[in-house]
């Protein structure tokens, strides 16, 4: 039996509570999500694990559900073997996660995604897996390997983009962050849909696919990609609206229901 959240107060529920893991890169980003759920400076669960520590928010005043928040590391390797150790944890424990998120802050291609706002990925993409040649860049999937994108859930990204008003696109996962003109163009020829990019999502989607558990991926946007610019980047209030959208979304994915794409 799960708890429901009922005009500021908890009732029972018949449904299961829905367990959710929410993995950042840094504990800035991880914090920023927590505040969406309990007042400043309130006591919280920490949870070990092999390499890595969750912050656990359950059955607050908040959320229904069990949120745990995960620091995972900068970048697509360290994210997934982090997530990975986290899911496989639940698996073992018996309380497996119904649904991985990726979130943090990034940059954001202009005009689609401007500084301050947020964006939610229905395609996940590597954007630098693969080879260099003299013709240009190939991906790995035209190497023979692999994968390069993981779509999210059509319902899912719904669900998210009406509770939150962000606009749904492709979210590129790279492994330097783009610096110049030429590399931002490059990628917008190479991925015309992309409103973002990150370091992780790509890592968390692939432990997240590993495991079976649907994920999703959201940015709020610090600075354009583009040519290094500190000066233009706006950090603390990305990592802002990246707590306003949490207050927003934790009861719509809650509600969230996976089988409503088959």
């Amino acid at each position: 039996m799960g708890l429901q959240a009922e005009e500021g107060l908890l009732t029972t529920s018949s449904t299961p509570a829905a367990r959710i893991l929410v993995a950042t890169a840094v504990p800035a980003e991880r914090d920023a999500v927590a505040r969406a759920f309990r007042p400043p400076d309130s006591p919280v669960e920490q949870v070990g694990l092999p390499g890595a520590e969750l912050t656990r928010t359950a059955h607050s005043a908040r959320t229904a559900g069990v949120w745990d928040l995960l620091a995972a590391g900068v970048g697509p390797a360290r994210a997934a073997a982090s997530v990975a150790a986290a899911l496989t944890a639940a698996r073992l424990a018996g309380t497996p996660y119904d649904l991985v998120v990726s979130a943090g802050i990034g940059g954001g291609f202009l005009p689609g995604a401007p500084v301050g706002s947020l964006v939610v990925a229905d395609r996940i993409t590597v954007a630098d897996l693969g080879a260099q040649t003299a013709d240009g860049f190939l991906p790995v999937t035209e190497l023979g390997f692999g994968t390069i994108h993981h779509d999210p859930p059509r319902s899912l990204v719904r669900v998210a983009c009406q509770a939150t008003g962000a606009p749904a696109g492709t979210i590129l996962t790279v492994s330097t962050v783009t610096g110049s003109a030429a590399r931002t163009a490059e990628l917008r020829t190479r991925h015309p849909r992309a409103l973002a990019e990150g370091m992780e999502g790509f890592g968390v989607a692939e432990a997240a696919d590993a495991h079976g558990t649907a994920v999703l991926e959201i940015r709020a946007v610090s600075n354009p990609v583009g040519p290094r610019d500190r000066a233009a980047w706006r950090i603390g209030d990305a990592l802002a609206a990246l707590t306003e959208a949490f207050g927003k979304l934790a009861p719509a994915l809650e509600s969230w229901n996976r089988h409503d794409d088959q």
